[in-house]
């Protein structure tokens, strides 16, 4: 078997084994098999590696050759903060050119999801009518220190791509951007259910061999002032939140590379749900349908990275950590547990835990190229960022009180351009997450049930302007217990295309279904860039299922939107 292959043979293996496994067998394959898939390479490969080393400021002035078609998924996707690696040389001017089209610069653009660039005074109009981005010099991380153009994605590096120091600045202005959000939820009861005001702020600088960056938001919702349709604890958690975003310090001592600081850390990331990106904290008042963007709340963490010839070392320690922003009881998407008929349901307010450092979680990821294939494995544990909903049963009630328990977690992720389609892949091993039992008991009504996470995925471009992503997915139970909600294997599909309509327009539709049951989320849109940085999308939200389904559950929750954007 082939090494590169390893992530996705153990993933098939278990969907086709007919019998439950033992969860601790199975953690330890899991993670033998990714140390496996790091450790070994094809020796026909070995000549094909090249050194990646850090660009120096020439190499960041001098003018760019085309840098052909990107040698992996990263690179498509604009995840490398930094200048790409080397490429290498273009083939003789009488070959065929292998792909005509210029490939996305970033997963965003991919669909059709990020925002307009700032522009050039001068710069000529793009394809779609729109403005060229002004013309700054690639292989900077001004992006993340706010000194580029706002809405780009927040991902870290790519796996081989080292951390580009900016030249020289002291500070630069304001950058970031003002949204304002409406949302008529159709569903019964019908009521406005957001009328948002958001603005993003951000700064960043240098001094001396420090580079830093400041960035806050500030969220404000009158629908909690103009209506009642809310219970009063939602509308005063809800109605206002301004926090810190990423605000960190960026340093160098020898050869590892220090960011310090509150910071997104994203592992993994695939088309409309979440998998490998175990890190992240995020804001599901809004379940799954805000960007990635909006949706991930950064960590106050410690990281330290070093890059080798054709590998990336990164640990991870996040002394106070931030955990999943689930609202209050009431909230049009609150996650409550699968409630008993006969008994009163009570929530009481989420236990965070204490902020000490016996809380701490820690990580390592390792990332490797091997013949063209980009591979990495991680291993983190944490207190779940996602709670649990511990049970206590009366004669008349059921009383939940949700908390956060300790997990570890182990995967991998995988990517490889293949000209005709980019392959990506994630897999992940969770131990220690416990689940509601949909029965009466006489404990806490949760039990462990180790899990193995699944994803594989295929980004398409079909024509210039239409672009397609599909992805299959799995999570398998082990010593499955019946008295849960979810099958031993539960089974889905997400399709998303994307289409330039021209003179400015976008089109966009995102379709999640379980294969299990009849469970499924649907998303079209519709975006206007009408003026240089300024954005109109509208769209739908339909949710259908039965009321245990991960999307049926919030079945009356339809609603259309729309949002209006001007990054600056």
């Amino acid at each position: 078997m082939r090494p590169d292959l390893s992530v996705v043979s153990i993933g098939a293996w278990c969907l086709g084994s007919p019998r439950p496994w033992p969860r601790r067998a199975a953690g330890r394959a899991v993670v033998l098999g990714l140390a496996a898939l790091l450790c070994t390479a094809s020796p026909a490969g070995a000549a094909e590696r090249r050194p990646i080393a850090k660009p120096t400021s020439a190499a960041r002035t001098a003018a760019a050759p085309d840098p052909g078609p990107p040698l992996s998924r990263d690179a498509l996707f604009g995840l490398d903060e930094t200048p790409a690696r080397p490429r290498p040389a273009p083939p003789p001017s009488d070959a065929p050119p292998v792909n005509a089209t210029t490939p996305p610069a970033t997963r965003d653009a991919l669909f059709g999801l990020e925002p307009p660039a700032k522009p050039a005074a001068t710069a000529p109009a793009d394809q779609s009518g729109g403005q060229a981005p002004p013309a700054e010099p690639t292989g900077t991380r001004d992006a993340l220190f706010g000194l580029d153009t706002p809405g780009k994605s927040e991902a870290r590096p790519a796996a081989h791509a080292s951390i580009e120091r900016p030249a020289a600045r002291d500070s630069a202005g304001p950058r970031g951007y003002l949204q304002t959000e409406l949302a008529y939820t159709y569903g019964a009861p019908e009521h406005w259910s957001k009328t948002m005001l958001r603005l993003h702020v951000g700064t960043g600088g240098q001094q001396g061999a420090v580079k830093w960056k400041a960035s806050a938001r500030l969220d404000y919702n009158p629908v909690y002032d103009l209506t009642d349709v809310y219970p009063k604890p939602v509308r005063d958690a809800e109605r206002v939140r301004l926090h810190v975003h990423e605000t960190y310090l960026d340093f160098t001592t020898g050869d590892w590379e220090w960011r310090v600081g509150r910071q997104n850390i994203v592992w993994g990331e695939m088309v409309g749900l979440f998998f490998a990106d175990v890190v992240s904290a995020k804001d599901l008042r809004e379940f799954v349908l805000p960007d990635f963007q909006i949706q991930r709340i950064p960590q106050w963490a410690v990281r330290a990275e070093r890059f080798g010839e054709d590998w990336h070392t990164e640990f991870v320690w996040i002394p106070y950590p931030s955990y999943d922003l689930m609202g209050k009881p009431g909230g049009d998407f609150y996650p409550l547990p699968p409630l008993l008929p006969g008994f009163a349901p009570v929530i009481e307010p989420e236990r965070k835990p204490a902020r000490t450092l016996k809380n701490a979680s820690y990580g390592v990821r390792v990332a490797r190229l091997i013949d063209g294939w980009d591979l990495s494995a991680f291993y983190y544990n944490s207190l779940d960022a996602t709670a649990v909903f511990p049970r206590e049963l009366t004669a008349t009630t059921q009383t939940y009180r949700p908390r956060h328990e300790r997990i570890w977690q182990a995967g991998g992720t995988l990517g490889k351009d293949l000209r005709a389609f980019v392959l990506k892949a994630e897999l992940i091993y969770t131990d220690g997450r416990r689940y509601n039992l949909k029965v009466p008991t006489t404990d806490d009504g949760l039990i462990e049930q180790d899990t193995l996470d699944w994803v594989i995925g295929a980004d398409f471009q079909l024509e210039s302007d239409t672009r397609l992503n599909a992805q299959l997915f799995q999570r398998l139970h082990f010593d499955h217990d019946p008295r849960i909600v979810a099958a031993e294997r539960e089974h889905g599909v997400t399709l998303l295309v994307s289409r330039n309509l021209g003179r400015n327009w976008e089109a966009e539709a995102l379709f999640i279904r379980s294969l299990n049951r009849n469970d499924w989320l649907l998303r079209p849109k519709l975006t206007w860039k009408f003026l240089p940085n300024w954005r109109l999308t509208t769209g739908v939200d339909v949710l259908h299922g039965p009321m245990t389904g991960l999307f049926g559950r919030f079945s009356n929750r339809d609603r259309i939107y729309a949002e209006i954007r001007h990054d600056f």
